[in-house]
């Protein structure tokens, strides 16, 4: 509420002012893949947080409040959960060698990936990963992303850093579910065109790159499912 809209209201679902919601585009789908978001401090509430639309793509998307002097039970029980192996997404320059992935190992029948994200500005999610030590006994899944970050509502000072959204796009990519990456990717850049659009009291474009990429994307799945824009 207190990061602007038109007398501070926001759609509940998307968090863009209503004139600009984007809840009709919601694009679930089937994921062998789930993501755990650790979430710092007031991260939820950023309207620019990109956490949420994961969690529109992706079924089995869970999310914790971090804290440094305890930790959710629940999240204790989902990263030992069987069914789920876990890898915590972070740069492998900062972890010894030994604990570091760059590709997805096979796993065994009946275990399905599970990506730990660090959802927090860059100094924030240093931080977290040294104070967690319940990730400790996790591998690390380090990414090389091929281009830079398209994420234009917050920037690192770092450009080989992304978004939150764009690293689960990633994360899927790797897990074998293209689909799923790529709808992700595009619906972030939906949302991020909405919103700046919104930001500068201007109409989403519908014919503009976002909504041409998020068609194309739609339309791959299935004619079916692309929603009538």
């Amino acid at each position: 509420m207190a990061r602007g809209g038109i007398k501070g209201e926001r759609c509940p679902g998307c968090r863009l002012v209503p004139s600009h919601c984007i809840c009709a585009l919601h694009p679930e789908l089937p994921t062998q893949a789930g993501m755990c978001l650790l979430m710092a401090d007031i991260e939820p509430l950023k309207p620019s947080n990109t956490g949420w639309l994961i969690a529109d793509v992706v079924p089995d998307t869970f999310a914790f409040g971090w804290a440094r002097t305890e930790v959710d039970p629940s999240l204790l029980a989902l990263l030992a959960d069987p069914q789920w192996q876990a890898f915590v997404v972070f740069p492998g320059e900062f972890v010894t060698p030994e604990r570091v992935l760059h590709e997805l190992p096979v796993l065994p029948e009946g275990r399905r990936p599970l990506f730990v994200l660090l959802d927090a500005t860059w100094p924030e999610a240093r931080k977290m990963f040294r104070k967690s030590p319940y990730l400790n006994h996790l591998p690390v899944l380090s990414l090389k992303p091929e281009q830079l970050s398209r994420y234009l509502l917050r920037r690192s000072r770092r450009e080989d850093h992304l978004c939150t959204s764009e690293v689960a796009s990633l994360c899927l990519e790797l897990a074998g579910e293209p689909t799923a990456a790529q709808t992700l990717q595009a619906y972030l850049d939906v949302y991020t065109h909405h919103y700046l659009q919104a930001k500068h009291q201007l109409p989403p474009d519908l014919n503009g790159a976002a909504y041409a990429q998020w068609r194309a994307v739609q339309s791959e799945i299935s004619p079916a499912l692309a929603p009538d824009l």
